[in-house]
């Protein structure tokens, strides 16, 4: 989200004359924008701001800005920690620099399509959020839950297609929620099927799912829509009932396992991936054990593990204790790390030998790299460029991580 956020503000300062440079000290305008999901993140922008006290002082002339989730409904108190910053702006509130840079606002901001977008790409179409997971701060800093009407979206995707992007992603903290609270009935399996309409376009993802509001008519359009990449992300946090309870997720264990039968028997070759947080207050041996057990029969394709860590703000921080240690949290991680390196090696593996469609979105080196409908990252060796286009790629051979591949 914070990686749209950026591109769509530096398309604004770029319509207006500006250009962006490599480094900070060459830059007239420089922007932080922050995440502060985890306490960690936010430190690193207070380290970073400290850094850049000495960099305004300078330059007094250069105009210093900070964005994102660490700029509040109050500014007060940061202004007042940070005196040297000129301008603070929430997530997606664009105006507040470019009025200090006396630039045509409505102009700008009618402008905030990145001009030259990346093959794969973001498109945000639902912020905030509205459900008040006691570990989470998004809703304090990204506020409510608002969808964006359809058709400023698709307007967005085509012009971002006709500049070269091929495979979006649409955003949400719940993008499975989109359209609840637009008047019309429509839902993210109708923004699937409209955005899915856009020619050129070669992929169409999303991203993060909540549980609770994946419908079957959802899954139905990831199984229908050709353009649809078969892969959902359904962050369950985890394995154990008492736990899910705590968190304030709303929805069970039973609940979350025939969710999950669902979209397989939907869709036989999704590729699953989930969030996890090991270490959450109060978490016993047992109840990670749970969690394990969830990994072990699920079988996801990936899992983002998270060590618990206290956030100031959030309801677990003001009434639960952070009672697991340190290296409990650790070897929770690994354990659970280790698993899923076994569950991802063994289905990469089924793979060896197969013929995959692969969207091309860069290179490294000499090596071409790209994507399978199932996210499934394959590298290969090519002297042509294929940037942008899908290629039949031959499965040779598969880490836990990736695949390696061969034209066709």
């Amino acid at each position: 989200m914070n990686t749209a956020d950026s591109e769509r503000l530096a398309s604004a300062l770029e319509y207006s004359g500006l250009t962006s440079v490599d480094t900070h000290d060459k830059a007239d305008v420089i922007v932080l924008n922050s995440c502060v999901v985890r306490q960690s993140a936010e430190d690193k922008v207070v380290g970073t701001l400290g850094m850049m006290k000495a960099i305004k002082r300078s330059n007094p002339d250069r105009v210093l800005a900070l964005m994102g989730c660490m700029v509040g409904p109050k500014t007060d108190e940061l202004k007042a920690r940070f005196p040297y910053v000129d301008v603070f702006m929430k997530p997606q509130e664009y105006a507040p620099l470019l009025d200090l840079l006396s630039l045509d606002t409505e102009g700008c901001l009618a402008n905030l399509t990145p001009i030259r977008p990346d093959i794969s790409g973001y498109v945000p179409v639902i912020h905030g959020c509205d459900l008040m997971c006691t570990f989470c701060i998004i809703p304090f800093r990204r506020g409510r839950q608002v969808s964006r009407p359809m058709s400023d979206i698709v307007r967005e995707v085509e012009l971002l297609v006709q500049r070269g992007m091929r495979e979006v992603t649409l955003l949400g903290q719940t993008v499975d929620a989109y359209g609840h609270d637009l008047v019309d009935e429509t839902d993210l399996a109708d923004l699937l099927y409209e955005v899915s309409k856009t020619d050129k376009l070669v992929r169409l993802g999303f991203l993060t799912s909540h549980p609770i509001f994946m419908t079957e008519r959802i899954i139905q359009a990831v199984r229908d829509i050709d353009k649809v990449a078969e892969r959902i992300n359904l962050p369950v946090q985890s394995g154990d009932d008492n736990v899910l309870h705590n968190m304030r997720r709303r929805y069970d264990l039973v609940q979350y396992r025939n969710l999950v039968e669902k979209i397989k028997s939907i869709i036989p070759d999704v590729s699953l991936s989930t969030d996890i947080i090991v270490g959450f207050p109060g978490e016993s041996n047992e109840e990670f054990e749970n969690t394990l057990k969830l990994v072990e029969d699920v079988q996801f394709d990936k899992i983002h593990i998270l060590k618990y860590s206290e956030r100031p703000g959030t309801l677990a921080a003001r009434k639960m204790v952070d009672d697991v240690s340190k290296e409990e949290k650790q070897y929770r991680f690994k354990v659970l790390e280790e698993t899923q390196k076994q569950i991802s090696y063994k289905k990469n593996m089924s793979l060896v030998g197969k013929t995959l469609d692969v969207l091309v979105n860069g290179q490294k080196g000499e090596k071409w790299e790209g994507r399978t409908k199932s996210d499934k990252l394959v590298v290969f060796d090519c002297n042509k460029d294929f940037l942008g286009e899908i290629v039949n790629l031959r499965i040779e051979s598969a880490s836990a991580w990736s695949l390696k591949g061969a034209l066709v």
